[in-house]
């Protein structure tokens, strides 16, 4: 299949999909195009049983994503912008609740839009010239792809309100001290370290990465007690498949597992 806005590299012999925003005459600014690109790349990757986990990053380097696409919605009526709103809420949310492991490799400018598209995806890893920002309440709005919900989750409220009432950017060091980024690489390294995290990944059982992603973002989001429900049904959703008992088998007979995802 192919995409407009968006490049997508499927490697079933890995288990893994590159996917590239493909704009970077306009620094891959998020566009009503681009957000319908997206939730039709989540769908197709969703359902792809040879992709185990998924990385993320943008065409160029400059940016990994500038944020919406503010050249676009100059011209735009209020009806069109509530409905521009609404795909976006939409694209966001599919973004956050992706059930494969998706990490955002950012490789410049991950501002507004595109910094919350980074803060839903599972990690993050940065190239040392990579910026991050949640800067809209300068352009008298809030962060709205998830921001205010997703940033405070990462790194706590305080910090949280920090970074995004005062609009400041923070470079790929800063936001890993603060949290944010799990690795930084120098820019030519970045897509190598993320196809090694993709490798240590999609060598496990893609039934059990999904179950471990859920019961680690729903199971936050509860009381203990219930967290430890949820992880109990999560791993009984693992124990009566196929890849689980070929985890046994290879474990008992000295070899590496072979993962069909069923």
């Amino acid at each position: 299949m192919e995409w407009e806005t968006i490049k997508v590299q499927v490697e079933p012999e890995d288990h893994l999909a590159v996917v590239t925003f493909n704009r970077p005459e306009a620094m891959n600014a998020i566009s009503t195009q681009l957000a319908r690109d997206v939730l039709s790349v989540l769908e197709y990757l969703e359902n792809h049983d040879e992709i185990f986990a998924v990385v993320w990053t943008g065409a160029g380097d400059k940016a990994f994503c500038a944020g919406a696409d503010l050249r676009e919605r100059k011209d735009m009526t209020r009806d069109q912008m509530k409905k521009q709103r609404a795909l976006f809420v939409k694209m966001f949310t599919a973004v956050s609740f992706f059930p494969k492991p998706l990490v955002a490799a950012v490789n410049g400018y991950a501002m507004g839009g595109g910094f919350e598209f980074a803060l839903g995806c599972d990690f993050i890893v940065a190239s040392d010239k990579a910026v991050f920002g949640l800067t809209e309440v300068g352009l008298g709005i809030i962060p709205a792809g998830g921001g205010t919900q997703l940033l405070p989750r990462a790194i706590g409220k305080q910090k949280a309100k920090e970074l995004i009432f005062t609009a400041r950017r923070l470079s790929a060091a800063e936001a890993a001290e603060w949290g944010i980024v799990n690795y930084v690489v120098p820019g030519g390294e970045l897509m190598a370290k993320a196809r090694a995290l993709l490798g240590e990944i999609t060598k496990n059982a893609p039934i059990a990465l999904q179950q471990a992603k859920r019961a680690i973002d729903f199971g936050v989001e509860v009381d203990l007690k219930s967290g430890f429900t949820l992880e109990a049904e999560c791993y009984n959703v693992c124990l009566t498949t196929e890849d689980r008992d070929e985890g046994l088998r290879a474990f008992n007979e000295k070899r590496k597992p072979v993962y069909k995802g069923r």
